[in-house]
């Protein structure tokens, strides 16, 4: 038969000897219309290559801290045409159930600028795709004409009262990767129970539906809206709130270097500094139109620092611009460098950007509040892998400090539940350069803090003082909070279980090491399994999280250090920070016991060389 043809000979005389595999790649071959990511099941079948069949084919997507993420290619647990159209469909058994007027407020999609060629996939078509579901069952969708941030997702769901959106994104993953992230009618991203019940919907109905593969319907279908003018013009107007000195931001002669990093950054935050009355930032003309192959940087990942932001360096040197701003491929989040009095460029760490922003949110409410402005209404919030300075904020002046588990969507949902409280929310951050200014977009928004940071860098130019100085001030004023963040690779998924159920069972079972070298520990939170010593119950305030890994140590000498796998990414991570009080200003005694604490952690817990892991690349 011909090769589209499900009774060709290819299935008839290629019986795995599996009865699972056949009947997932017979329904792999009858289901996807995609001609590229069919052939490539075909020719694995054709070569005999039943192991990697197996690997693509028996098993489902899992939604992770970010929604669905995985490589684009064919197969049941990658992203490609077929599971964007399943997950759609199983969206939509959802909303039905939920939203008796689902019909009447419709669903936003938006999307970035990923492709791969070798699968005929991008963003775009996927964002079609998903369109088409919904519109072949008369649901009205908002579908952006072109390429946007991924704030504008939430922020886009909240302003038209839609129920849910999606956001077809891999932010600043390899560029082999894809993305679905989706976001409820609050504006934040979905947490549990929503996103178990999606994943029972997406199982009762994977064969595609009539219509469902009808990228067209978003051409033509009278159901479907743009709101790309009227979001991107509301948006703009929306972050004049958190504008507080247009007259300096006006007459500055600082000059700032923006780099979109390959993706949809550019016009965004361009409109963002007119917006705050600056002139526009200075691009980087290698990186500021979308390319999916991400062709000058190694990883599109502005968290890597100064070497993936060697072009918007020399640039600035080259202009004489003291600060750097750089957005990540979906611009939800943003690298900060500044230039140094001794020429050297200083990239700031998510820890750092967030001790700047927290004081700045924080003193820019005070000035702008009426005297009897009640303090202890106001909330920061951050994640509990990052650094506690905003703690150490909220002690000395007043205000409410949360943290919550890893991952901004818990962040957002919180935020939401605070503002319906009648509470008011400052900032919200998380350490891999996700911040939250302002509560106009309940997610993390590069777009909105690039254009902060300038203000900020444009006001203390005016006291005599770099963003670097501030930070040291704010670090004298409320303690020192010096942390460091790195990883691991591990394609292993047994060698990561071993690694944490040692831990778990270090003096016996379920017994968790008293010491880390020469560092005693005090308390051990495992949020797996809903532990924590430092609790009464003994039981983990922040909710259990069984599909993820993650142990946090409380030092005797201060240090509090965690050890995580990647929701994102096949990772270990590692987060460890010094806490000190305002009068232990050592900052190098503190750097060289962190440093110290560090190695030991790597050396008795992770065990690199024993478990094959692979260190960060420098």
């Amino acid at each position: 038969g011909a090769p589209g043809d499900v009774n060709s000979n290819v299935l008839v005389a290629r019986s795995t000897g599996d009865p699972q595999l056949d009947k997932a790649v017979w329904q792999w071959l009858s289901w996807d219309k995609n001609q590229k990511t069919k052939e490539q099941i075909e020719s694995l079948l054709q070569d005999g290559k039943h192991k990697e069949l197996r690997d693509r084919l028996c098993c489902r997507l899992s939604f992770g801290t970010a929604g669905l993420r995985s490589a684009m290619g064919a197969g049941f647990c990658y992203i490609n045409d077929l599971t964007v159209i399943q997950s759609t469909q199983g969206i939509y058994k959802y909303l039905e159930r939920n939203f008796s007027d689902f019909k009447q407020r419709g669903f936003v999609v938006g999307y970035d600028t990923r492709g791969q060629v070798t699968s005929n996939c991008s963003s775009k078509k996927l964002a079609k795709l998903t369109a088409a579901v919904l519109l072949a069952k008369d649901v009205p969708v908002y579908f952006f004409s072109t390429y946007v941030p991924t704030p504008f997702v939430p922020y886009a769901v909240q302003k038209l009262g839609a129920v849910a959106g999606v956001m077809i994104t891999a932010s600043h993953n390899r560029k082999e990767d894809n993305g679905y992230k989706v976001y409820w009618e609050n504006g934040a991203q979905i947490t549990s129970p929503h996103d178990k019940e999606i994943i029972k919907c997406i199982e009762e109905c994977v064969k595609p539906w009539n219509g469902s593969w009808n990228e067209n319907l978003v051409d033509t279908s009278p159901l479907r809206q743009d709101p790309l003018k009227k979001i991107c013009d509301c948006y703009m107007e929306d972050l004049k709130k958190i504008c507080y000195h247009r007259e300096l931001n006006v007459q500055t002669s600082l000059k700032f270097v923006h780099t979109s990093f390959h993706g949809v950054g550019h016009d965004y935050v361009q409109l963002a500094f007119k917006a705050f009355g600056f002139q526009p930032p200075i691009p980087v003309p290698e990186q500021k139109d979308p390319d999916p192959d991400f062709s000058t940087v190694k990883c599109p990942n502005p968290e890597e620092g100064e070497s993936v932001l060697e072009l918007s360096l020399r640039l600035a040197e080259k202009e004489n611009a003291k600060v750097v701003v750089a957005t990540d491929p979906d611009a939800d989040r943003l690298a900060v460098a500044e230039q140094q009095e001794n020429g050297c460029w200083k990239v700031f760490t998510g820890n750092e950007l967030a001790a700047l922003f927290g004081w700045w949110m924080f003193s820019r409410w005070k000035e702008n509040s009426s005297q009897d402005a009640d303090v202890s209404n106001v909330y920061m919030l951050a994640t509990t892998v990052s650094s506690k300075i905003l703690r150490a904020i909220a002690l000395k002046e007043g205000f409410h400090f949360e943290e919550t588990l890893p991952g901004f969507k818990w962040i957002g949902s919180r935020v939401k539940n605070l503002l319906d409280n009648g509470k008011e929310v400052l900032f919200a951050f998380e350490e891999s350069i996700g911040f939250m200014c302002g509560t106009s977009v309940l997610d993390k928004d590069g777009v909105s803090a690039a254009v902060v940071i300038a203000e900020m860098a444009t006001y203390l130019e005016g006291q005599n003082l770099t963003l670097a100085q501030k930070l040291v001030e704010i670090y004298e004023m409320y303690g020192y909070h010096i942390s460091k963040t790195s990883y691991f690779l591990c394609y292993d998924p047994p060698t990561i279980k071993r690694i944490f159920e040692r831990l778990r069972n270090s003096d016996g079972p379920q017994s968790y090491p008293r010491c880390c070298g020469i560092y005693n520990i005090l308390h051990v939170r495992d949020v797996t399994t809903g532990y924590d010593s430092s609790q009464l119950n003994k039981k983990s305030v922040l909710p259990v999280s069984k599909s993820s890994q993650m142990i946090t140590f409380t030092f005797q000498n201060g240090c509090v250090a965690t050890l995580r796998t990647s929701g994102t990414e096949p990772k270990i991570k590692y987060y460890a920070e010094m806490c000190a009080l305002p009068e232990q200003s050592d900052r190098s005694t503190l750097e060289e016991e962190l440093q110290k604490l560090i190695e030991a952690l790597i050396e008795n817990f992770l065990e690199p060389d024993k478990n094959r892991l692979t260190w960060r690349s420098a």
